[in-house]
């Protein structure tokens, strides 16, 4: 095992142009935080309340970029994960805080992604740098809601929903979660996929406190599996990198959450008020009994807190006067988590596949020194491989010429020659047993004497008399009953009932273009009539995206227009002199106009912006119906036209239905293409957006193919419900 060290415990204040100077003050050495209240004068003269804390942290965080945390806090835990350490990063904090925020980021903006999404990067550049390793990596995406386990990614086609629930479950090797789906990622745009993926899932609700405050707690898990390419060491190493991001302790009375998220406020302040209680027992080294058990949360953390794990706890806080019980109540529990020591070691396993070949080549070598020793001492040649048939069966006929008397003694080579000798002796004597019986059968009638009706009843058939002897000898001749073959039976003979209307065709098969025209007329009409429709509606929706973007373009215009009018209008008033009456500025009534213009136009942007999201999502839906028609068209022509001109009369039966050839099993010569038109190519070279830099492409990949992806399922399901109205 490791050696133990203590959790490191760093404070991230959230940004305010509202802070507290007066209460709250950091030490010059950026790892102390001193929080001075003032004196209630309501409580009297005799007044003992503590006034003044100092908390001692590994780190203060205070305006610090997103780049500047992730170096501090999480940067040293994935480096040690990817030499077989577990780690743990956590984030902990009042609603509101910056949890969300400091461990996942704006997802929308590279620069200011989080500790998740930076962990994922690492990783994978890490490996790049390790050529002598082979590592994988899968990941998996866990959500505590209301004190149940759910999974984020199983939303994904392949995974599906669980028919039973999930469970935490012990075991020797730590604790897991059984049936939480882990996906493999061989890339880091496949990582950054599930990443969004589970993010789109996450339960969200709007209070007073955060208007997008997570309801749940998540824990985000990279598995790190590696394996040496040179070493013929049977071990490797795992390890496991916990991400988790808490959901945010908050006071009913000022967060005023009702109905439902009133419930779920109370199940979050419960769950990180066990987790209090468990952190206070980790930290007081007489307590004997941690209660990981009493809630999911803690349960679940159970390696990570006071484990093999290097631990790390991100608290967040606000630096606002009126959160300043709060950002106590948070410095305390980071205070306690410093308390707490972990036992990180490195996480190393065996390979059997690795060991069993270890042990072949550990298994020639003694053979090798045994025939050394052999040769020494002078004795023959001996085989200490397994025998095979041959040698087996000369084993065989000696110990039959032993007993027989014809060889007196069999020569000891080796203790598996022994072995060998011995299990001959059993073969040997179970064949004798076995031609005995055979010979006493043929031979005799063999009734149990005490079957007292089976001997009257062969006496009564006259096969034996009273002395029990047979009547008559056997001629070894006789008959046997079974079932004849069909073809065998007696019946008339089948005819088919089926008569095949054979059909001329020409000795010069048309060309595919004029084919293609008779076969959409005739076998085809139904699939191109849906084909044009398709194209129809997706031309349609076209024309509606660009007269909406015209729009839009000319509303730009028009609002940069009104900027520029009240721009010019402001510094005319500023030249002239302005007017105040009881503090409010007056402005004449066109600049007041244009104030009013302004806004009505900004609402008709969004309006029109909005519009125009939905028809993109209607347009990628009906691009993949008219890519399924063509794909549909060109296949059933292709295989119609093999069919019906290149395929030999005689065979012509066999294709018709009921025949041996399932059609559209004939091999295709070559493929027609319908052809894109203008629009079409246009769509597809179409760029939406340029990347920051060559490291952001895997991440806005990602954050792509997500959104469209929901943009699709929420297409079809506004068609479904539009189809049943």
């Amino acid at each position: 095992m490791g050696t133990r060290k203590k959790v490191h415990a760093f404070v991230r204040v959230k940004p305010t142009d509202d802070f507290a100077h007066e209460m709250i003050k950091y030490g010059d050495d950026n790892k102390t935080i001193d929080i001075h209240l003032k004196k209630n004068t309501r409580r009297g003269v005799v007044n003992n309340q503590q006034t003044d804390w100092s908390f001692k942290l590994d780190g203060v965080l205070h305006d610090a970029s997103q780049d500047l945390v992730y170096e501090t806090v999480g940067k040293d835990v994935v480096s040690q994960a990817l030499n077989g350490y577990n780690g743990t990063i956590m984030c902990y904090g009042q609603t509101g805080a910056g949890k969300t925020y400091t461990m996942t980021g704006a997802t929308e903006n590279y620069k200011h992604r989080g500790i998740l999404p930076r962990a994922l990067q690492q990783v994978f550049k890490m490996i790049e740098e390790r050529p002598t390793q082979t590592i994988t990596v899968r990941v998996s995406y866990l959500e505590i809601y209301n004190e149940s386990l759910f999974d984020l990614l199983s939303t994904l086609p392949y995974v599906g929903p669980s028919v039973t629930p999930m469970t935490i479950v012990e075991s020797p090797q730590g604790v897991f979660i059984k049936g939480l789906s882990v996906h493999l990622t061989s890339q880091e745009e496949d990582a950054f996929s599930l990443l969004f993926e589970g993010e789109t899932n996450r339960i969200i609700a709007s209070h007073t406190m955060n208007k997008n405050s997570s309801r749940s707690h998540c824990i985000f898990t990279i598995y790190v599996e590696a394996h040496s390419r040179t070493l013929s060491d049977e071990k490797y190493i795992t390890s496991k990198i916990n991400l988790v991001d808490l959901a945010g302790s908050e006071r009913l009375g000022k967060s005023r959450s009702e109905g439902r998220v009133l419930k779920e406020a109370t199940y979050i302040n419960k769950s990180l008020s066990f987790l209090e209680q468990a952190i206070i027992a980790l930290g007081d080294q007489k307590r004997d009994h941690i209660p990981f058990r009493q809630c999911k949360l803690t349960h679940a953390l159970k390696d990570s807190l006071g484990g093999n794990c290097n631990m790390v706890l991100v608290t967040n806080i606000y630096g606002e006067a009126s959160q300043l019980e709060e950002t106590l109540s948070s410095l305390r529990f980071a205070s306690r988590m410093k308390l707490v020591t972990t036992e990180p070691a490195i996480n190393e396993k065996y390979d059997a596949e690795r060991m069993v070949k270890n042990l072949e080549k550990e298994l020639a070598l003694l053979k090798q020194e045994l025939a050394i020793h052999d040769s020494l001492a002078n004795r023959t040649l001996v085989n200490y491989d397994p025998m095979d048939e041959i040698q087996i069966a000369e084993i065989n006929s000696q110990v039959r010429r032993y007993l027989e008397g014809t060889l007196d003694e069999i020569d000891i080579i080796n203790l598996r020659q022994i072995q060998e000798v011995f299990n001959q002796f059993r073969v040997v004597l179970s064949q004798q047993e076995q031609e005995v019986e055979s010979t006493l059968r043929r031979k005799y009638t063999l009734i149990d004497k005490n079957d007292f009706a089976a001997i009257s009843a062969v006496q009564e058939a006259g096969l034996v008399d009273d002395d029990g002897h047979l009547v008559g000898e056997p001629d070894g001749q006789g008959f046997g009953l079974g079932v004849a073959p069909f073809s065998t039976r007696p019946g008339k003979k089948s005819k088919s009932k089926k008569m095949f209307k054979e059909q001329l065709r020409p000795s010069t098969p048309p060309t595919k273009p004029v084919a293609f025209e008779d076969f959409k007329n005739e076998r085809g009409s139904e699939i191109n009539r849906i084909f044009k429709e398709n194209k129809s509606i997706l031309n349609e929706r076209r024309k509606r995206a660009s007269e909406t973007t015209q729009r839009i373009n000319a509303i730009k215009r028009e609002i940069d227009m009104t900027k520029e009018a009240l721009n010019f209008n402001k510094s005319l008033r500023e030249k002239q002199g302005e007017y105040e009456n009881k503090g409010l500025m007056i402005i004449d009534e066109e600049e007041f106009l244009l104030i009013l213009k302004l806004k009505d136009l900004k609402k008709q942007y969004r309006t029109e912006y909005q519009d125009l999201q939905d028809l993109r999502a209607e347009i990628q839906y009906c691009q993949h119906l008219v890519d399924q028609c063509r794909h549909r068209l060109l296949m059933e022509f292709d295989i119609w036209y093999n069919e019906s001109f290149f395929v030999p009369e005689d065979l012509q039966a066999a294709l018709k239905p009921g025949g041996s050839i399932r059609p559209g099993m004939m091999p295709l010569s070559r493929i027609v293409s319908l052809g894109e038109d203008d629009q079409d190519r246009f769509s597809r070279l179409q760029q939406t957006m340029l990347p920051e830099g060559p490291d952001s492409v895997s991440f806005y990949n990602a954050k792509v193919k997500t959104e469209q992806k929901h943009n699709y399922l929420k297409t079809m399901m506004g068609l479904q419900q539009t189809h049943r109205k």
